[in-house]
């Protein structure tokens, strides 16, 4: 089942004496956090006035929270996105890929671990009693069906690790 808030960043310091918060995102790129008006703070829902990025960082002015004591209370907080309000050209997030069963030939060879994210592509670590390094793209992942739990790829040679 879907998570209806995935996890996106932690909020590390403060920025300045007016209540903004710096968040270190753990997405692909800070800009990412942009396109969204309003975020989940340990678990509070706060609407976001203004954003902007900052280095690495995204730097957010959230409503309710005007001084650093505010802000300074939110430090180590995880933050949070609704996943509606967001489109994806894939149509899933890795968080939605994690721990899903993978079919090779109509056999479960195990779930997916993690997801290492490449320029070229992303790799699905799968494990089960062995471990697979496959790349996610069309040649070997045919089919991806997140709401049922499963997908099924096709392995070549080489895909199989030393791993246990």
């Amino acid at each position: 089942m879907q998570k209806q808030f995935l996890e996106t960043g932690e909020v590390v310091s403060t920025h300045g004496v007016r209540g903004e918060i710096k968040v270190y995102p753990w997405a692909d790129s800070p800009e990412f956090l942009l396109n969204f008006d309003e975020l989940r703070i340990g678990g509070v829902d706060y609407a976001v006035e203004q954003s902007r990025v900052q280095k690495t960082c995204v730097l957010l002015k959230l409503r309710g929270v005007d001084t650093v004591e505010q802000a300074m209370a939110l430090r180590g907080k995880v933050v949070e996105f609704d996943r509606g309000g967001i489109e994806l050209e894939e149509g899933w997030f890795i968080a939605d890929l994690i721990g899903l069963r993978v079919l090779a030939g109509g056999q479960e060879i195990g779930k997916i671990a993690d997801v290492l994210q490449y320029p070229g592509n992303d790799v699905w670590v799968v494990r089960g009693e062995k471990e697979y390094l496959i790349p996610s793209v069309p040649a070997f992942v045919k089919e991806v069906h997140v709401d049922e739990g499963w997908a099924a790829v096709e392995l070549i040679e080489g895909m199989e690790t030393d791993a246990h």
